[in-house]
């Protein structure tokens, strides 16, 4: 059971649209709101959760969740080890209080809205002796309880393997989520805090706008209570932008909040000398205070959106488990991979990888490369050859394996390894902040001096300098900036995509070359079924059969057959018994197989059999390749046969060929045989010297080395392009399930097309526009601003309607700069 064919994108009439394309004329998925002109549903998976949820009696869920969610990933129907689990929870029920419910803190990948927390509880209260669950969606934890005693029997791997049904993957909660540390929520804390403040500050300063007497017996104490109250909103909010900006200056860069901290400190200094002169038309506490809360908010939701993106990923996929030591004397102890050292004997369970090269000593094993080198045929091993680091078993039962090297010098350790990158500088932006920097302070100066050498007076003097600092203020910066990036991020979570790193946007303007890796980035993970009729006109024994002799299956072929299965909505159970298998050949289970043509049958089913013969259906074959064929048996008669091959994602012509348009270079590195590159060049349309077959990990690093790394975006999906990753400017996946590439990639896209690289290169136009567009109301604004100070016209009243005002019309820019991919 093997896969060689590389079909081209299906080209009917009805194209794939983009993500996020939601027209009268496309129809939606019905389970996640994606586009989907091929029917119901987007993809089988989303068919297979859509039937599931009616079934088990929840079809609530569509009535409260958002209109679009993350589509079924591919990791709901793959085998998963929560053997990390059994031992969590037994370790939670020894360590608990006997009088108290056992508790356990874990990770949910998969949450998304409201409607998600309302199915995981109602998964969660469906399983036997479960107690209550806390769910928190913002941090994408759980903390579940449940009830302990022999009649209770709660089995947490049990719960976990049900969420995963629901598209729901579970982790371990890691060390750095206990507890976890949230910029926003320390974000949101200073923003109440200053709201208060602020609230204060007005309550005290209103009266003087009013007409309140500085004879009135109360001024003086108003007038303190309200430099109290500022005072504390700049320890409490204007820290954090003081910090910063220190910070960035000590590093030698000009960032966002330098000129937000400047305003800050100039508006309170210059408060502080009129109060403490007595002069009230200088004070502007007022404008102190509500200024530190406005930047609070802006920037609480740009950092917001961000680490949501983020929250959606487990932070400790446990795609590294402990593997099973074998003794000289029969004995097996778990460890953890990277205490593997070379000579010890070593087990592997199906669906694992191996984490360090050995020689197999199991009589034969299939595994899978593609993770590791791109292969996308899965390769057949003998007893006595070296099997690489990164190797996944498809083989039935573990292997066994000597290893050859230990964990450190491991291929996989290598490639798993993290690379600290330094924080991309946004130099224009640098630029444009110290041009106005340069600006304000040296029109400030200048009036200052001007005031001084006219009037003598010091403290007029500084109330002009201070009026200048204050009335320029950043708005469109610290607010409307931060907004802008927070609604581009939400617009591209409503397409599948999911930005992780703040500073993709200015990284993104950079990029001249798409670097694409090939299986699983621009074809599918799995092999397509040409012929789904076949299973469609399977009887229910034989439905049953097969979804026996494959639900438990790590092999490509298998994971596709039985996606197609669940999604068909039958409602047979799988046959009971043992599945068998021979490597490279098949799987049995009595007298049913599963496997090659001509492995187990004797001969073709008769005319008179009641299952027909399979149609071939072949889309665009490529020259000199077949599909691969595996056939279903029957006491050695064939029932049915079953058509697959690797095909490019439905849109990845189209959406290539729009990249192009845009000036985007697209090319294909691949560990896979150059022929199959050099097919899928053609098949989309590029030239065949962009495409590079038989790459290790380290070429497909090198050859960024060489081809202008510093302008590529690398898009890639295991751990084979894990090097190149650290090379290039900007980074995308999209595979989260695997826990590798996620957690270094700025952004990752989920569905079974690539439209969501487009998209973010559209949604990033719009907010450049915006931003473009605020700069030049901050400039038109801080003319008049200015002006009005530097002609001394500028008094606590002026600047108090000013500020609010300025602010007011940056979000509405903001709002009509987003409008085309808000309304999408």
């Amino acid at each position: 059971m093997s896969t060689t064919t590389i079909l081209p994108p299906e080209r009917d009439s009805a194209r794939r649209a983009p993500a996020g394309n939601r027209s009268a004329s496309k129809a939606a998925c019905k389970h996640c709101g994606a586009p989907s002109p091929a029917g119901d549903f987007c993809c089988a998976g989303c068919a297979y959760v859509h039937r599931l949820v009616h079934e088990e009696g929840l079809d609530a869920y569509y009535r409260i969740k958002d209109e679009v969610t993350v589509p079924a990933d591919p990791a709901l129907l793959q085998p998963r080890d929560y053997a990390w689990l059994e031992t969590a929870q037994r370790e939670a029920e020894a360590a608990s209080d006997p009088e108290r419910a056992p508790r356990l803190l874990l990770e949910v990948q998969g949450i998304s809205c409201v409607g998600c927390v309302w199915l995981i509880e109602k998964v969660f209260q469906k399983q036997p002796g479960a107690g209550r669950i806390e769910m928190n969606a913002q941090t994408g934890q759980m903390r579940i309880y449940w009830e302990r005693g022999e009649g209770a029997a709660f089995d947490a791997t049990a719960f976990a393997r049900a969420l995963q049904r629901f598209n729901y993957l579970v982790g371990p909660a890691g060390a750095a989520t206990q507890p976890r540390r949230s910029e926003s929520r320390a974000l949101a804390r200073r923003i109440g805090l200053c709201t208060a403040f602020a609230m204060n500050v007005m309550l005290f300063t209103l009266p003087v706008y009013f007409g309140m007497e500085r004879t009135f017996a109360y001024a003086p104490l108003f007038g303190t209570l309200s430099m109290a109250f500022g005072t504390l909103s700049l320890l409490a909010g204007g820290g954090y932008f003081l910090n910063r900006a220190v910070r960035a200056l000590r590093e030698g860069a000009v960032h966002i909040d330098l000129p937000i901290a400047l305003g800050i400190v100039g508006a309170y200094a210059g408060s502080m000398l009129g109060w403490l002169g007595g002069r009230e038309e200088y004070v502007y506490f007022d404008f102190v205070s509500a200024f530190i809360l406005l930047m609070l908010v802006g920037r609480w939701a740009q950092v917001v959106a961000v680490e949501g993106n983020r929250r959606r990923l487990l932070s400790r996929q446990p795609v590294s488990p402990r593997v099973r030591l074998l003794g000289a004397d029969g004995s097996a102890t778990e460890i953890a991979p990277e205490q593997l050292q070379a000579g010890q004997r070593f087990a592997v369970a199906m669906g694992h990888n191996v984490p360090v090269e050995g020689r197999l000593e199991t009589a034969e094993a299939a595994v899978s490369l593609a993770w590791i080198n791109g292969e996308s045929e899965p390769r057949v091993f003998r007893a006595g050859q070296r099997v690489p680091a990164g190797a996944q078993n498809l083989t039935r039962g573990e292997l066994q394996l000597t290893a050859t090297q230990a964990w450190d010098g491991s291929l996989l350790a290598e490639l798993l390894k993290p690379v600290a990158r330094e924080g991309y500088r946004h130099r224009l932006l640098e630029r444009v902040i110290q041009g106005y920097l340069v600006a304000v302070i040296g029109i400030a100066a200048l009036a200052g001096l001007g005031w001084w050498l006219e009037t003598g007076d010091g403290l007029r003097t500084g109330a002009v300098v201070t009026a200048i600092l204050v009335v320029s203020c950043p708005c469109a910066l610290g607010l409307a900036f931060p907004l802008a990036d927070e609604i581009a991020t939400v617009a591209l979570r409503r397409r599948g995509v999911f930005v992780r790193a703040a500073d993709l946007w200015p990284r993104l303007e950079r990029v001249r070359k798409l670097v694409f890796d090939k299986t699983g980035t621009l074809t599918l993970e799995i092999p397509v079924l040409l012929n789904p009729e076949a299973v469609a006109r399977l009887n229910d024994d034989e439905w049953s059969a097969l979804l026996a002799l494959v639900q438990d299956s790590a092999h490509p072929v298998g994971r596709a057959l039985h996606e197609s299965l669940l999604a068909g909505g039958r409602g047979a159970f799988p046959l009971a018994g043992e599945v068998c298998e021979t490597v490279g050949s098949g799987v049995e289970l009595d007298v049913w197989s599963l496997g090659r043509p001509g492995w187990r049958v004797r001969s073709k089913p008769s005319d008179n059999a009641t299952q027909p013969e399979s149609v071939h259906v072949i889309h665009d074959k490529l020259p000199g390749d077949e599909p691969v064929d595996v056939v279903l048996a029957w006491a050695g008669v064939e029932v049915a046969r079953f058509h697959f091959a690797d095909q490019a994602r439905a849109d990845a012509r189209d959406e290539i060929a729009a990249l192009g348009r845009r000036g985007l270079e697209a090319y294909i590195l691949s560990g896979d045989r150059p022929a199959k590159v050099a097919a899928l060049m053609d098949a989309l349309g590029l030239p065949a010297e962009r495409g590079q077959g038989g790459l290790s990990p380290g070429e497909k690093a090198g050859w960024l080395d060489t081809h202008d790394a510093g302008h590529a975006l690398m898009l890639g999906d295991g751990a084979n392009d894990s090097l190149a990753f650290d090379r290039a400017l900007c980074r995308g996946t999209p595979v989260i399930h695997r826990g590798v590439l996620a957690r270094k990639a700025d952004f990752y896209y989920l569905g079974r097309g690539i439209a969501g690289i487009r998209a973010l290169f559209e949604v990033n136009d719009a907010r450049r526009r915006t931003q473009q567009t605020l700069l030049v109301f901050m400039v038109a604004y801080n003319l008049l601003a200015v002006g009005l100070s530097v002609s001394g016209h500028m008094n606590p009243l002026i600047a108090a309607i000013l500020m609010p005002v300025s602010s007011l019309l940056t979000l509405a820019l903001v709002g009509w700069g987003m409008r085309g991919v808000t309304a999408r």
